[in-house]
């Protein structure tokens, strides 16, 4: 059977700094930040009292009251980004040929801990059966496929931070040996609950800087303390090359390879050496037929935290060698947070707009570079560049690891 080359035909994004792509992309090419206080619980009693979190989302614009309520909010902020995906690419409903493959990091935790607060105050009884379905990972990719009557090829990865991206390199997969035409797939993530901010903050993830929440996400810089919880979702669609054209769609970029890898070495801490993402990120290269010299842009996982961001910058030095120096690699995170499992689909779609707007976006808040990060990492303001090839980095707790590499459309 023969190969078929795989493009990105529409996407939907939900964030705190744009509920659409227009909104995303004029603040992510501004160098906005969507990080500030947290509101949607009171956390005062908390260390960490800031998160990057999705304000005034517009539910009525997706679906009503009732189909609201029973569905977690991740699930809700991954069905909105699907029907604007969905809308943006031009497919019809009910193509038993339509897949969907959305990975979580976390799933319906908030609805899990609301309850289980139930159970404690008023009883077995009052505990919604709604419960299961609303809190399982799966959810969101259910609630997709129902939605669209999708019955293709389907599932739903957990990988930590990486399974969006995982989701993607699936979806890239399952197209491009002819088992989906077109997948509808990403992530999406809703951790801002009282229980998760503690935990996280407690294993000494997350940034501290409560007074300057803006400033809080600095990857890269030499006072970077941890990362800031963020939420929101990312959709793409993906479909064969033979079906778009056929279709007439709006291509934004081809897919060129995808690769995974795993630290195996400990579950939380990535693995000093960095050899397996060496590895992964060399295959990835290998498979997409492109030197090291032909990649224009690396957004990385560039979490803000001391060990990531150090051992990242490592990586793609042996990787590129003096190359490495020559290519702009920015960390979005520094603007809308670490969105876990929905942050490698999230940035995804902030890798493959540069490929259509020549502009790259900044990792805001490098303000005193750390000497062991010495790339250029866009500093500040977005800078003009062509690009034509991009590659994406994202990495998960349990040493998960995955890389996608995407490229301009030409024919």
């Amino acid at each position: 059977m023969s190969q078929k080359r795989v493009v990105i035909t529409g996407v939907g994004v939900i964030t705190s700094i744009g509920q659409t792509k227009e909104e995303f992309w004029q603040s992510l090419s501004e160098g906005r930040s969507g990080i500030s206080s947290i509101s949607r619980f009171d956390s005062t009693s908390f260390p960490v009292r800031i998160a990057s979190e999705v304000k005034d989302f517009r539910v009525r614009d997706y679906f009503t009251t009732k189909e609201a309520i029973r569905m977690d909010r991740f699930t809700q902020f991954a069905l909105a980004a699907a029907i604007q995906a969905m809308n943006d690419a031009k497919i019809p409903e009910g193509d038993e040929s339509v897949g969907v493959i959305v990975g979580s990091g976390i799933g319906g935790l908030e609805t899990l801990v609301g309850q289980q607060e139930i159970l404690y105050q008023k009883g077995p009884s009052r505990v919604s059966p709604f419960l299961v379905p609303m809190m399982i990972l799966n959810a969101a990719c259910a609630q997709i496929a129902i939605h669209f009557r999708a019955q293709g090829y389907s599932f739903a990865p957990v990988t930590a931070c990486a399974s969006s991206l995982h989701a993607l390199g699936e979806a890239y997969n399952a197209v491009k040996t002819g088992k989906a035409r077109l997948i509808i797939t990403g992530g999406a993530e809703a951790p801002i609950v009282p229980l998760a901010m503690a935990a996280f903050a407690n294993m000494k993830a997350l940034s501290f800087r409560n007074e300057e929440p803006q400033k809080a996400s600095r990857p890269f810089d030499l006072y970077r303390d941890g990362f800031v919880m963020g939420e929101g979702a990312g959709i793409l669609i993906l479909e064969s090359l033979e079906s778009a054209l056929e279709r007439g769609a709006h291509i934004y970029a081809e897919i060129l390879s995808y690769a995974c890898s795993t630290d195996a070495y400990h579950i939380t801490a990535p693995e000093p050496s960095g050899q397996a993402v060496v590895r992964m990120i060399r295959k990835a290269l290998k498979e997409a037929e492109l030197s090291i010299e032909e990649i224009d842009y690396i957004n990385a996982h560039g979490t803000s935290t001391p060990l990531n961001d150090k051992i990242e910058t490592m990586v793609l030095k042996e990787v590129f060698r003096d190359q490495a120096y020559a290519i702009p690699v920015s960390s979005t995170k520094s603007m809308i947070g670490h969105l876990l499992g929905a942050a490698g689909a999230v940035e995804t779609i902030a890798t493959l707009l540069p490929l259509e707007k020549n502009i790259i976006p900044p990792t805001i808040n490098l303000e005193y570079p750390d000497p062991e990060c010495d790339l250029n990492y866009v500093p500040q303001k977005a800078i003009f560049k062509e690009v034509k090839c991009a590659m994406k980095l994202s990495y998960g707790f349990g040493g998960h690891n995955a890389c996608l590499i995407l490229r301009r459309f030409e024919g």
